[in-house]
């Protein structure tokens, strides 16, 4: 039987994201689970902020479909999605928009999704999961009940880029896995 695969990436073009090193970690978990993991940035795919006139007159940019063709030959997603004024970030949300417009049913629906979250502030980024788990709730994919929020993500990654706390590094790697596991479930 061929492994699930699992499309990650954090919803954050930042270079020194720590959601970047959050889905990262997430991912390796994922790996260990026996998920074959493609881990991308959204920094490689540029969209234009989503508008039904750009669709209409010249359909879904190349990034889009690119990256609508990645969600569909994957069977889970794992996001690590930042909290911007206590929501999701507009890189994300645009990515969901133009992705969807392809295809909701075979780009997102029915995808098992692991969400977790860093940031500075204390809630480690949680708000902002209300809307993520909303939004692709809506759309039909199955999002996972629990979720990972690393609060005072200055001070919680190493050198290495790991979790310095022991325990959330183990969620983290947590996250990554139980997407495979239910994954292949799922989608099989």
């Amino acid at each position: 039987m061929e492994p699930v695969r699992i499309l990650a990436f954090a919803g954050s073009l930042r270079r020194e994201s720590f959601n970047k090193k959050l889905i990262a970690i997430a991912a390796a978990g994922a790996e260990r689970a026996g998920a074959v993991v493609t881990l991308i940035d959204l920094r490689d795919f540029a969209l234009p902020i989503y508008d039904g006139d750009i669709e209409e007159a010249s359909g879904v940019p190349a990034n889009g479909v690119a990256l609508a063709d990645l969600f569909r030959s994957h069977e889970g997603l794992l996001l690590a999605c930042p909290e911007y004024n206590s929501s999701m970030t507009a890189v994300f949300k645009n990515t969901i928009d133009w992705v969807s417009r392809v295809s909701v049913a075979e780009t997102i629906g029915n995808k098992v999704v692991g969400l977790l979250s860093a940031s500075p502030g204390a809630l480690g980024g949680m708000r902002g999961l209300v809307h993520v788990r909303s939004v692709l709730g809506n759309l039909n994919a199955l999002v996972l009940p629990g979720q990972v929020c690393i609060g005072k993500a200055h001070e919680a990654f190493g050198e290495d880029g790991l979790l310095k706390d022991a325990k959330q590094q183990a969620s983290a790697e947590k996250m990554g896995a139980a997407v495979a596991t239910a994954a292949v479930k799922w989608a099989r």
